[in-house]
């Protein structure tokens, strides 16, 4: 079953009030800006996000937050110089916050997506993180009771995907966009282009079509982009 390839207006008015939503992104790498903004026209709120971070300046997550629509935030860093949106909001008492360390972010995530029950993991071990959650001694060292992070939609950012959903990413912007995909009850998409079937190098996918249910076309301009041949190799497509 192919990806239905959509506007992101039309794609996000998936999500409804009170939804989890996972956004990919590390900082702004990565980040479906453009599917946030369509979020943010679109009006659903009272939502939990799941994300590295709490937002950068006064885009993308940031804006999301700052428009209200942000019940509760999951991330493993809520603060950096510019997450003044984010701080503003945790001192008034305007949102919720859940630390959760950057491995025990991904792997709740990739447990939601592979039907993992639960995990345990020293990390967070004897600190405020792990207060109120089962613990056991194995081997002599501590861990800790995890479970899987769930969410109701992804918003993702790859580089490349043709008809079928299939995704390509670009370097770092890869980040959390394989897990969240999986993750996800409904994963959304933003990229560059769509190829046709067969126009990416198989070895290149990351993300398989199975996980992708919307695929967003936002072309990225540049001033030195230019049309370039659909790369045969795994390298040159992540080298662009």
């Amino acid at each position: 079953m192919s990806a239905s390839i959509m506007e992101a207006a039309g794609a996000v008015s998936v999500v409804r009030d009170g939804d989890t939503v996972l956004v990919g992104g590390f900082g702004m790498a990565g980040m479906p800006v453009e599917l946030i903004d369509a979020l943010i026209a679109h009006g659903a709120g009272d939502l939990t996000i799941v994300s590295n971070n709490a937002g950068n300046g006064d885009t993308g997550l940031a804006a999301l937050l700052a428009a209200g629509r942000v019940r509760k935030v999951v991330c493993s860093f809520p603060r950096q110089a510019d997450s003044y949106v984010f701080d503003g909001l945790y001192r008034a008492g305007k949102i919720e916050l859940e630390v959760v360390p950057q491995g025990n972010l991904a792997e709740r995530l990739r447990a939601a997506g592979a039907g993992i029950g639960a995990f345990y993991t020293p990390t967070g071990a004897g600190t405020p993180l792990a207060e109120g959650k089962e613990t056991r001694v194995i081997d002599g060292r501590e861990y800790v009771l995890e479970f899987p992070l769930r969410g109701d939609v992804a918003l993702i950012r790859a580089h490349v995907a043709d008809r079928m959903g299939n995704l390509v990413y670009r370097k770092t912007a890869r980040n959390f966009g394989p897990v969240m995909a999986t993750a996800a009850t409904v994963t959304i998409a933003q990229v560059s282009r769509v190829v046709d079937v067969g126009g990416l190098d198989p070895e290149a996918v990351v993300t398989p079509a199975i996980y992708v249910n919307r695929v967003v076309p936002i072309p990225t301009v540049s001033p030195s982009s230019a049309p370039t041949a659909i790369p045969s190799s795994p390298a040159a497509e992540v080298a662009r």
